[in-house]
């Protein structure tokens, strides 16, 4: 069964944001860094799913990018499914555009792919194995 893992959210700065979503109650998890995604980033939880705060590490990583294009704001939206690799092949033989061909290990050891948002309805998809 596929559910709602977490929604990305690009932020200038983590301190400010980590401390708004502190503020309202929720429990936000210890920093943790990816460095393959350019990114530092925490976990807030909101019920059964979780707000991914990320904050660039990098000029050229993909968040610095997109808060020069747009600012901050909502990233990505990152589906829970329970075995990864058969749904990528699926995609793939269905000509979904990905981001990246490979699977990858990112945050809390998980396994995920992107899917590009031109192959999403204009929403880029994360495809996190839980």
């Amino acid at each position: 069964m596929y559910k709602i893992d977490h929604l990305g959210i690009a932020v200038k700065s983590l301190a400010v944001a980590k401390r708004f979503y502190e503020n309202l109650g929720l429990s936000v998890s210890a920093e943790e860094s990816v460095p393959e995604e350019k990114v530092n980033l925490v976990m807030a939880t909101v019920g059964e799913s979780r707000l991914e705060l990320l904050e660039p590490t990098s000029e050229d990583s993909a968040i610095a990018k997109f808060l020069a294009r747009r600012g901050g704001g909502l990233h990505h939206v990152a589906l829970q499914v329970p075995d990864l690799a058969p749904v990528v092949a699926r995609l793939k033989n269905d000509g979904v555009r990905l981001v990246s061909d490979e699977i990858k290990t990112g945050a809390g050891g998980h396994r995920y792919v992107f899917v590009h948002p031109s192959s999403a309805g204009g929403v880029l998809i994360e495809l996190v194995e839980g």
